[in-house]
C-alpha cells in the first residue's frame, strides 16, 4: 500500500524495538538459569557447534548426507537434554526463547519475503495516528462535557436548549456505547460552539476504545493533505485511509475553500462510504439549504436520505466560557 515513508520506518522501528525487548528478555533468563544449571549452557554451546558443523558440511558439497544426519541426531538428543534441564527446574521447553509479540513473523514484519498481516494493522494503525495527530481526543469525553452553559428557560411551549441538548448527549451516548461497523451515519447541524465537535469526538474515543479504526479531520485539512497527495505534492494515501476507516469523522464541513477538486473529493467519500455502508459522522454550522446551495442537490439528498440528523441548540459555549473566565 502506498503509505508515506515516514509511516513505513514508523512501524519498523516500534516492530524493531518489540523484537529488541522480547530478545534482551530471552538473554536475561538465559543468563539467570545458566546460573542455576551450567549444564544448560554446555548443551547450548555444543548445539551451536553443531550448527556450524552442519552448515559446512552444505557448503563443501559432495556425499554429506551422513554427516548431517549423523548431526541431526545429536542435535535432536541435545534438545532433549535441555528440555529437561529446563523441566527440573519447573519451566517450559520455550522458556529460553524470546517471546515475539508476533510468533508467525518474529517481529520483522515479514513471511517469506511478504508482508505479515501484524505488519499491515501497524501501518494503519500509524497512519490512523498521523491523521488524528492534532485531535485533541483525550480531552473530548462524555464526562468532560457540560450542559450548565444551554439555558433552561423556555419559549412558550418549546423545550428549552438545555433540555434539549441533553436529549442530543444521551442520543449521542447510546450511539457511542452501541457502535458497530453497522451503525447509521450522523450529521451534527448547528451553530458554531455548541459542542459538536466535543460530542463527535467523545464518541470516536469511545470507539477506539471497542477497537475500531477512527479517523478524525478537518474537512479543510483534508482536502489540503488530499490535494498535495493528488498533485504529488506529497506522499501519502490518506484517500484509501479515509474510505477503509471503521469511522470517520469530518468536521467543520462548509468551512473549506470551496473548489471542483474539493466538491468532488466530498462527494466521493461521502457516496462510496455510504455504498460500502461505513458509518461517517460530519459537523456542520450549515443548514440543510445551505448545504444544497454550495454543494449540489445530489449531495444534499444523499445526506439527508442516508444520515440521522442531531441538531445542536443554544448560544455559543465557548464565547460563554471565555466571558466567564475575564469576569
Amino acid at each position: 500500500m502506498g503509505y508515506s515513508r515516514e509511516i513505513y520506518e514508523s512501524a519498523e522501528q516500534i516492530l524493531a524495538e518489540r523484537r529488541k525487548k522480547a530478545e534482551d528478555l530471552a538473554a536475561q533468563r538465559k543468563s539467570a538459569f545458566y546460573g542455576v544449571c551450567p549444564q544448560a549452557a554446555e548443551i547450548e554451546s555444543v548445539l551451536s557447534r553443531t550448527a556450524i558443523i552442519a552448515a559446512r558440511a552444505v557448503l563443501s558439497g559432495g556425499s554429506a548426507r551422513e554427516q548431517l544426519t549423523r548431526l541431526k541426531a545429536e542435535n535432536l538428543a541435545l534438545q532433549n537434554r535441555l528440555k529437561e534441564q529446563l523441566n527440573s527446574f519447573g519451566y517450559e521447553e520455550h522458556y529460553l526463547e524470546p517471546e515475539y509479540s508476533c510468533k508467525l513473523c518474529g517481529d520483522t514484519g515479514y513471511i517469506d519475503g511478504k508482508m505479515c498481516d501484524c505488519m499491515k494493522k501497524l501501518l494503519r494503525a500509524q497512519a490512523y495516528d498521523s491523521l488524528n495527530a492534532l485531535t485533541p481526543l483525550k480531552l473530548s469525553t462524555f464526562d468532560s462535557f457540560s450542559l450548565e452553559y444551554y439555558s433552561n428557560k423556555t419559549d412558550g411551549d418549546a423545550r428549552s436548549p438545555r433540555s434539549i441538548m441533553e436529549g442530543v448527549y444521551a442520543n449521542c451516548r447510546r450511539y457511542a456505547d452501541s457502535f458497530s461497523l453497522s451503525s447509521p451515519s450522523l450529521i451534527m447541524q448547528g451553530a458554531t460552539g455548541l459542542g459538536k465537535t466535543h460530542l463527535s469526538l467523545a464518541i470516536a474515543n469511545t470507539a477506539i476504545q471497542k477497537g475500531f479504526g477512527v479517523v478524525y479531520c478537518s474537512v479543510n485539512n483534508m482536502i489540503t493533505k488530499l490535494e498535495r497527495e493528488h498533485f504529488g505534492r506529497e506522499e501519502g494515501n490518506t484517500d484509501r485511509i479515509i474510505l477503509d476507516c471503521d469511522l470517520l469523522i469530518l468536521d467543520d464541513l462548509g468551512t473549506e475553500f470551496r473548489t471542483a477538486f474539493s466538491c468532488a473529493e466530498i462527494y466521493n467519500i461521502v457516496n462510496t462510504r455510504l455504498m460500502t455502508q461505513k458509518p461517517t459522522i460530519i459537523s456542520t454550522n450549515l443548514s440543510t439549504q445551505e448545504l444544497q446551495e454550495r454543494y449540489t442537490d445530489r449531495f444534499a439528498s444523499r445526506i439527508m436520505g442516508e444520515y440521522v440528523r442531531v441538531l445542536f441548540c443554544g448560544r455559543d459555549n465557548r464565547l460563554q466560557k471565555l466571558l466567564r473566565n475575564q469576569s
